[in-house]
């Protein structure tokens, strides 16, 4: 008796010591299933590809902890969608990769993958991560909501008054052109004009291949500068009439001739070149619910509202049902921050 206690304290003892003492190179397990240093920082370096010169030790690791994070819940939530077969086949991952190729040279997409810290293989696997919680999500959460009549109607009469325009408003997208260098500019292209000739050339290239046929929304996802909107396929939204008082009198005049659907000739204004592409235009005065673009404008907002506090609920549930150890935040309290 007194040796099979005294073995099992010896195992006792073997496991703790196995649990203070992880294996150098992982950062953190969930459910036993590691995630490495070398994972945290190729992320890292996705994510900040140009950190900050003056980033101080503790801001990196700041950032890196807040990462760390993230690829915990990414685990959490892979688990879950491979538990449910729901994991992205290779099917699923090549049409991704061919979409996000679409228009772009071999040299191009290589590029991009540079600039990124991307191999194609890991651009891969992160996608059949991603669409797999995506696919998850879906099920789980998407798929089950419903947004009925009466909330719509409820949320119309709550929010009347947001539905009165009180001038005319216009919808409208853009693809931009500056003649200057800008860090910021974040097109599918990574194309960048860099002085008034480049500008010029740029913009006369785009309108020519828009009077070709092609598509506004891709143009401006491949070529726009506007930091804010390129992402969009160039829309901007709504903009009051009142807005354009002080805008350059040229463009006041082409905007205002415009119909739905039409596209602008080259504008030049202080900032740069547009074309730009008039989607809507909606007058002044009260908008009724029976307008389908009010009803699904509203049921786009409740479906969003509910689908954020779904996701945010089940992403809580699933953390504390999953096994976690954060051993990068259990080194950063033992070392009271200092990691060297």
């Amino acid at each position: 008796m007194l040796r099979w206690l005294s073995g099992a304290l010896i195992v006792l003892i073997l496991a703790a010591g196995c649990r203070r003492s992880p294996p150098a190179s992982v950062a953190a397990t969930v459910n036993d299933r590691a995630i490495t240093y070398d994972e945290l920082e190729r992320f890292y370096r996705i994510q900040f590809p140009s950190p900050p010169e003056q980033a101080s030790e503790e801001q990196i690791w700041y950032q890196k902890l807040e990462l760390l994070r993230i690829l915990i819940d990414n685990e959490i939530m892979l688990q879950r969608a491979e538990k449910l077969g729901l994991l992205a086949v290779d099917a699923d991952v090549d049409a991704k990769v061919n979409e996000l190729r679409a228009g772009l040279t071999q040299e191009e997409f290589e590029k991009q993958l540079r600039d990124r810290h991307l191999t194609l293989d890991e651009l891969r696997r992160q996608l059949r991560r991603d669409l797999s919680i995506q696919k998850l999500l879906n099920r789980e959460i998407t798929s089950h909501i419903s947004i009925s009549d009466k909330e719509v109607a409820d949320f119309y009469e709550a929010n009347k008054a947001s539905f009165n325009r009180p001038e005319p408003q216009y919808r409208l997208a853009q693809i931009l052109v500056t003649p200057y260098p800008d860090p910021n500019v974040r097109n599918l292209k990574n194309d960048k004009a860099q002085n008034e000739l480049e500008a010029r050339k740029k913009i006369e290239m785009i309108a020519a291949r828009l009077k070709a046929g092609e598509d506004f929304a891709m143009l401006a996802q491949y070529y726009s500068e506007d930091p804010n909107s390129a992402a969009n396929g160039g829309e901007v939204g709504y903009i009051p009439e009142s807005a354009f008082e002080k805008a350059d009198a040229e463009l006041r005049k082409i905007l205002f001739s415009l119909k739905p659907g039409e596209i602008s000739p080259i504008i030049r204004t202080p900032e740069g070149y547009r074309i730009i592409r008039l989607i809507a235009r909606e007058p002044a005065g009260q908008r009724d619910l029976n307008d389908p673009r009010v009803q699904q404008e509203i049921r786009e907002t409740l479906l969003n509202r509910k689908d954020q506090l779904l996701r945010a609920a089940y992403y809580e549930v699933a953390r504390n049902e999953a096994r976690v150890v954060n051993y990068l935040a259990r080194r950063i309290t033992e070392t009271k921050g200092k990691m060297k």
